[in-house]
């Protein structure tokens, strides 16, 4: 899944994005807030993390543009600001989640995964499909009780078509949910790591279907279907 993150301190932005690719997130950044409204207007983003203390502007501001232009997307505040008034006007606002600096950056990472979880209709961190297991909070996968040794692209790959199980999931979607702006992406990456998908299941896990010209469906495996 990919994160916007609007924060004017470079170094804390870096170690933010650092803290969330880890997590298997794509991450993009806006250092000012000007840009929020036309990048979720060109890219499919799971979560804004914003700052409140930006340059020129409050991230008030920036956060009553995303609500006004119709955007859905969960926002979690990050401020130094302690004030209860300002916590308040931030959820009245249409935040979604607060978080006071300084902080860990694990609960970070574990806030911005609920929210993305919530966000998608799906609190739950474990998915499941014939006998594979998904468990979002740990980043891990596993196949009859074995532990598959996916890559983060390959999770983040997995995430996007297990919430949508039984789904079509575009190429162009996956795309965009897994790569940030600054990536370099080869024509064919998402066939190569859906490619390692399949092998990893092998015969008696999930099938991921090709859609011709649609994109991907991940189904039950027929050993494992019901009659």
């Amino acid at each position: 899944m990919r994160i916007l993150i609007v924060e004017d301190d470079a170094a804390l932005a870096r170690g933010i994005a650092a803290s969330l690719r880890l997590s298997g997130f794509a991450v993009d950044h806006d250092p000012t807030g000007a840009d929020v409204v036309h990048l979720l207007r060109t890219a499919a983003y799971a979560a804004v993390v914003l700052d409140l203390g930006l340059p020129g502007r409050s991230g008030f501001e920036v956060l009553r543009e995303i609500r006004r232009a119709g955007f859905p997307i969960p926002v979690m505040i990050l401020t130094a600001r302690a004030a209860v008034a300002d916590r308040v006007t931030g959820l009245d606002l249409g935040a979604d989640d607060y978080l006071a600096k300084p902080f860990d950056p694990a609960e970070l990472e574990a806030r911005v995964r609920a929210l993305v979880r919530r966000a998608s209709g799906q609190p739950d961190p474990i998915l499941t499909c014939d006998a594979l297991v998904l468990d979002r909070s740990g980043q891990v996968a596993t196949l009859a009780g074995k532990v598959l040794p996916l890559r983060k692209r390959e999770l983040a790959i997995l995430e996007s078509l297990m919430t949508r199980a039984g789904r079509v999931v575009s190429k162009e979607r996956l795309t965009a949910e897994v790569f940030g702006f600054d990536e370099e992406i080869s024509p064919n990456a998402i066939e190569v790591y859906v490619a390692r998908l399949r092998r990893h299941f092998g015969e008696t896990g999930p099938r991921i279907v090709t859609m011709r010209g649609l994109g991907y469906v991940i189904e039950p495996s027929r050993t494992g279907a019901g009659p």
